[in-house]
């Protein structure tokens, strides 16, 4: 009987252990889903903007740049820190296995937001020609009116995304942020052409991508609609009975419900809102300033489309190199928890360091390639300084995503945000001080000033957490070899290709667009080669990156003789 009983707490010890790691299995599974998800949503709402200046014109691209942050302020204002607390009170309610408790919480949020949603939409639509007047650009009235519509849908949206993540399900978030992009884009470059052809003017044209945003939040609404159907199906009458025959808990009230979502979501809202507060400095300071030096409302809003060519590869670039961010928070949280001080540092010594090689090569590969990528992807050469200035908030707004993402995993949770509120502060005053007197180049270089200051601040607070060292030689001395040997070999490039193809009468947008592939392509080897060699990157360091590490196999036995590793 006693080996029985040991046996079956065996059993039970198994049961347990088992269901432990298929959870986490089920959780890091689901990460990766909506990991693959995010980078593919915003890659297609970055590339968006690229045929909407080539077929446009720099005058609608500079009206869409203006409205859209403002859309996405209001938006994660009413929304953002939802989906966290209705997913964080949905998995309590199902631990306790009261799933109707569950769908309460997504309905009770639902109302809420779904009200909200509608006061901002009637704000918005009813005073756009006020804000297109604080925004001092009259032209943006039309794309205000047409982007408020989807505030009437994307309310919802955020709560039946909380909704399945607080079961660990991901994948409906995940097929719904991608048909989301997907119908955004699709609709905006089908109105693009439609006013294009019949002839509308610019505002027009920009009210219509902008109308990008409600379908794609109406086809995203639809994808959760159709999971939440499934879900309510398998959901059988006796579960049903068994939640609401036997509650774990006392229940709450509905109004109950709506103080505790709020509490918790409002903080994370207000959090949220600050990235976005940073590009709205850009529409509430450029216009008018950019209309009082041109004298004309157009001019103003091209050239404000011209400042925002360079921002869709810089957002590329950080999306990219901060994809690291879902790793180290986490990561740095469960070494915290430990006590592991020394892991701790060195995991943030390894992604600061990281972070800033990739943000630098990208920085100065931007800038050197600034006039052939200019005409690849915009027709003409024109703002390639702007561009190529601005090419350098790669650098700092990298580093400024991933430290934000240590130090969140360390326990500072508030720093981040007070870095970007100093950064907000700094864009605002760069403006006014630098773009009377050196234009969107003055803008450009205000926003380098801001993303370093945020940066900066954030380092600092990183190193008093963790006490991490930041060492000149891996930081400096090698990074500055790897980048002057790209700059030469971009430069020699350009040098030797244009005159040549000049000679062969090539189009110019195709052979602009030839060099500026081969040069980035090319620059990003040999810098990545520099590095390497100059042992900024160890071989042990890329160990953790096996794939990578089979492909450079053979370059590496070259760079590494047998039995040698490059130190730091």
């Amino acid at each position: 009987m006693g080996e029985t009983g040991k046996g079956h707490h065996m059993d039970r010890e198994e049961l347990h252990h088992n269901a432990g790691k298929q959870g986490t299995a089920k959780l890091l599974k689901g990460a990766a889903v909506l990991g693959a998800a995010a980078v593919l949503s915003k890659l297609l709402g970055t590339l968006q903007k690229i045929p909407l200046q080539n077929v446009a014109g720099d005058a609608a691209f500079g009206i869409y740049n203006a409205v859209y942050p403002l859309y996405i302020l209001i938006l994660f204002a009413a929304t953002a820190g939802f989906p966290v607390a209705v997913s964080k009170f949905v998995a309590e309610s199902v631990i306790h296995g009261d799933h109707r408790e569950a769908k309460r919480i997504a309905r009770i949020s639902g109302t809420v937001l779904l009200g909200s949603g509608i006061v901002l939409f009637v704000l918005l639509y009813l005073g756009a020609g006020e804000i297109a007047g604080w925004i001092g650009i009259q032209q943006t009235e039309k794309a205000i009116r047409s982007v408020s519509f989807a505030l009437l849908l994307a309310p919802t949206l955020a709560v039946l995304r909380g909704y399945f993540q607080g079961y660990q399900n991901m994948l409906p978030t995940a097929v719904s942020q991608v048909m989301e992009q997907l119908i955004r884009v699709i609709t905006m470059v089908a109105l693009l052409l439609y006013l294009v052809a019949l002839a509308y003017d610019e505002e027009w044209i920009a009210a219509g991508a902008t109308f990008g945003s409600v379908t794609g939040a109406a086809a995203g609404l639809v994808v959760m609609y159709v999971y939440w159907r499934k879900a309510m199906r398998n959901l059988s009458d006796s579960e049903e009975q068994e939640d609401g025959g036997s509650p774990k808990f006392q229940p709450l009230s509905t109004r109950q419900w709506v103080r505790r979502i709020a509490a918790y979501a409002i903080p994370v809202c207000l959090g949220a809102i600050v990235v976005p507060l940073l590009t709205l400095v850009d529409t509430f300071t450029m216009p008018r300033l950019l209309e009082a030096s041109q004298g004309s409302e157009l001019e103003a809003m091209r050239q404000f489309g011209l400042y925002n060519r360079g921002l869709p590869l810089v957002q590329l670039v950080v999306m990219v190199a901060s994809s690291m961010s879902a790793v180290l928070v986490p990561a740095m949280a469960d070494a915290k928890a430990r006590g592991l001080t020394d892991v701790m540092r060195s995991r943030a010594e390894m992604s600061i360091r990281l972070s800033w090689l990739i943000g630098l090569g990208a920085s100065f590969g931007l800038a050197f390639a600034a006039v052939p990528i200019n005409i690849m992807l915009y027709k003409n050469s024109e703002a390639s300084l702007t561009m190529a200035v601005l090419a350098f908030t790669a650098l700092f707004s990298t580093l400024n995503a991933v430290s934000a993402s240590v130090l969140q995993g360390a326990g500072a949770i508030h720093t981040p945000a007070q870095a970007l509120l100093v950064a907000i502060v700094l864009k605002a005053l760069g403006n006014v001080v630098l773009m009377p007197r050196w234009g969107i180049e003055g803008a450009a270089l205000s926003a380098v000033i801001a993303y370093a200051a945020a940066a900066g601040l954030n380092l600092v607070q990183l190193r008093r957490c963790t006490g991490a060292r930041f060492a000149l030689r891996p930081y400096v001395i090698a990074p500055t070899l790897g980048v002057v040997a790209m700059g030469v070999c971009l430069a020699a490039l350009q040098l030797l290709a244009m005159p040549a193809v000049a000679a062969w009468h090539v189009p110019e947008r195709l052979s602009a667009s030839a060099i500026a592939l081969v040069g980035v392509a090319g620059g990003a080897a040999v810098y990545g080669l520099a590095l390497l060699r100059s042992g900024s990157i160890s071989r042990e360091e890329l160990r953790l990156m096996p794939e990578l590490d089979r492909k450079l196999a053979p370059v590496l036995a070259r760079i590494w003789p047998a039995g040698r590793s490059a130190g730091r």
